[in-house]
């Protein structure tokens, strides 16, 4: 096998032109047979596996830096820089991560995880070489899809100032995680379509050059016209316009054409962005019929391309697209934004149902809120789904722009919360603080699956901002008989009981419910309490509760800092309660990849850390068991 020879970086410089067409099938097949039993990013790897391979016989790892866009099509990169290894362990607690990591290898030169950052950061780079005086290259990789997120366009400005050799290589694949929407795709397909530039700039340069005496001359001062040929053949090129050098399209699945332009883009000073037409999911059926549907991927069966664990109950997603349907039906001005998630979302059933009132704005999450407010400053009642760890992008615009005006925009906050495997930079875990720390928001949070129906009923019809936030993963039917009509800021009681407290909001009430159970076994009175609302707190049953009680347990799946448990105790401190307050919260820290439930039982979140964590303040106090 030519894969066994790819020990560490640079191994593939050493392969024969014969021997690479074989490493790209190898690797396919490598890849396919690792996320079919671990799951992970399928297709978006699959699309870049002769990109990469291109990208590391240019360039000298670690030397010379490669910024990978969001990161999630690194995997043929990890392999080639020696880590072929380590994919048995891949998005697992311990193992390797499925996005570029610093700490990692050498070879990852910058954290990734959310779009349309790698032209800033590659132009970081770049400048701090440039101001040292350094040697080597810097390349930053970027889809189509990222370019729809306004923070790429701000780099691409700023990366015309440069006068050093900077590359961009645009990946384009017509795909973020759905179809790309808009006028950027619109343009690149302008790009693909129109016969080939290269082809066009050789031929006139060829026909020129054949000019006696002068067709040389003309040629050479057309190259260093500022435009270039291109701007003569194709008119309104965007990133020339912008001052930035443009080479392509290119093949992104012929290993040495690419390489070729690579080359070539080595050589002019300033930056150059690099053209490359990939197919998302390329080389395995399945992956290239339904690329969204294996963006990211449970574990599946190779064969039949189907997930090998089937679903028997509906997740909060699905819960989600049918409530929003219903509400959909009944209200005219119910309209949904979403970034480019869709699928992901839930929002996939309501945009087949009611297309003219579901906008995809593509990546672009602060647009996607600033867009909701002008809906809804026009009388529309707009509910903006996107999941926790990218709203965290537009906290400005959810201040400055929906609740400074008290505009009444929903939030559906999908994946709040631990979300496993994807790791630091998709952990739902800051959304609880980032909106409770805003004026005019209200913030919400289901015990189960029929509470979240209601949650979105109540907040189609709520005058201000709202935010329901909701985990990822099956929704949870227990407690069904407990569906008291939702009241503003009033929480739920669900057990009474006097010397224990468990005041939990949102996911926290199935375990609350299982640690409830055990202590009322060991002879505790102890009241279950779904809380319902982190903002605005309950403040009258606070009072009430903390009057009887001597353990206050508040439990919430969010940092600890500036969460819903610090509120609490707050309240409860100003009011001079005796009680002593226990807070069940996640490390003020990033919490790294692995299973959901490993990681719940690293952070003391499970049962098991929670029941122990109670028990031991109750016989600190001199209660004991009974």
């Amino acid at each position: 096998m030519v894969l066994e020879k790819i020990k560490q970086e640079n191994d593939i410089k050493k392969l024969s032109p014969q021997e690479l067409p074989i490493l790209a099938d190898e690797i396919r097949e490598f890849l396919i047979e690792k996320i079919a039993a671990s799951g992970g990013h399928l297709a978006s790897n699959l699309g870049v596996v002769e990109l990469t391979m291109a990208l590391h016989l240019v360039f000298e790892m670690p030397k010379d830096k490669i910024v990978w866009d969001v990161g999630h099509q690194s995997y043929t990169h990890k392999i080639l820089t020696g880590r072929s290894d380590g994919f048995d362990g891949l998005r697992k607690y311990g193992g390797m991560s499925g996005f570029p990591k610093r700490k990692e290898s050498a070879c990852d030169c910058f954290d990734t995880g959310h779009s349309s950052t790698s032209v800033s950061a590659g132009l970081g780079l770049a400048m701090a070489r440039q101001i040292k005086g350094e040697d080597y290259k810097v390349v930053s990789v970027i889809g189509d899809g990222a370019l729809t997120g306004g923070m790429a366009y701000e780099a691409l400005n700023n990366a015309s100032r440069i006068r050093s050799n900077f590359i961009i290589v645009l990946n384009d694949n017509n795909m973020s995680i759905s179809e790309n929407v808009g006028g950027l795709s619109r343009h690149l397909n302008y790009l693909r379509t129109t016969e080939s530039y290269q082809e066009i700039k050789t031929g006139v340069a060829r026909s020129l050059s054949k000019i006696p005496v002068c067709g040389e001359t003309i040629v050479e001062r057309i190259r260093r016209t500022k435009s270039g040929i291109k701007q003569l053949l194709v008119k309104g090129m965007l990133f020339e316009n912008m001052g930035i050098m443009y080479l392509g399209p290119v093949d992104g699945h012929n290993t040495m054409a690419v390489a070729k332009a690579l080359r070539e883009a080595t050589k002019l000073a300033g930056p150059v962005l690099v053209h490359v037409i990939t197919k998302k999911g390329k080389g395995y059926l399945p992956a290239e019929r339904h690329p969204a549907r294996f963006h990211g991927t449970e574990p599946f069966d190779v064969e039949t391309g189907l997930p090998l664990k089937k679903r028997t109950k509906a997740n909060y997603t699905d819960v989600f697209a049918s409530a929003i349907c219903k509400l959909g039906k009944a209200s005219q001005t119910l309209v949904t934004v979403t970034a480019a998630m869709a699928d992901g979302t839930g929002l996939k059933q309501f945009r087949e149902r009611f297309s003219e009132r579901c906008f995809d704005v593509g990546i672009a999450e602060e647009h996607a809120v600033t867009f909701a407010a002008g809906l809804a400053a026009a009388g529309l009642k707009p509910v903006v789904a996107i999941y926790s760890s990218f709203l965290q992008r537009a906290y400005d615009q959810i201040l400055h722009d929906v609740c400074i005006q008290d505009l009444p925009v929903v939030f559906a906050v999908d994946r709040a919360g631990l979300v496993g495997s994807d790791g630091e930079t998709h952990q739902g875990i800051f959304d609880l603080s980032f909106l409770s720390s805003i004026p005019n928001m209200t913030v919400m949070a289901p015990k189960n699956k029929w509470e979240l129906s209601d949650m979105l009923k109540f907040a189609a019809e709520f005058p201000s901002p709202i935010a329901i936030r909701y985990p990822r993963g099956e929704a949870y039917d227990g407690l069904r008989d407990f569906r008291a009509p939702i009241a503003y800021g009033k929480s739920e009681v669900l057990k009474e009981g006097g010397e224990i407290v468990l005041y939990a909001l949102g996911s926290m009430v199935k375990t609350a419910e299982a640690v409830c159970s055990r202590l009322t076994e060991q002879g505790c009175s102890a009241a279950l309490v779904n809380a319902r609302f982190a903002k605005p707190l309950d403040t009258a049953l606070l009072k009430t509760l903390a009057k009887g009680c001597r353990v206050f347990v508040t439990l919430e799946e969010n940092v600890r800092s500036g969460g819903f448990g610090e509120h609490v105790t707050e309240f409860l401190c100003d009011e001079g309660a005796s009680c002593r307050i226990v807070r069940i919260a996640i490390p003020d820290d990033y919490v790294e990849h692995g299973n959901v439930d490993i990681l719940r039982r690293e952070l003391k979140l499970d049962e098991d850390a929670i029941y122990e964590r109670v028990m031991l303040e109750y016989r600190e106090l001199g209660l004991g068991e009974r």
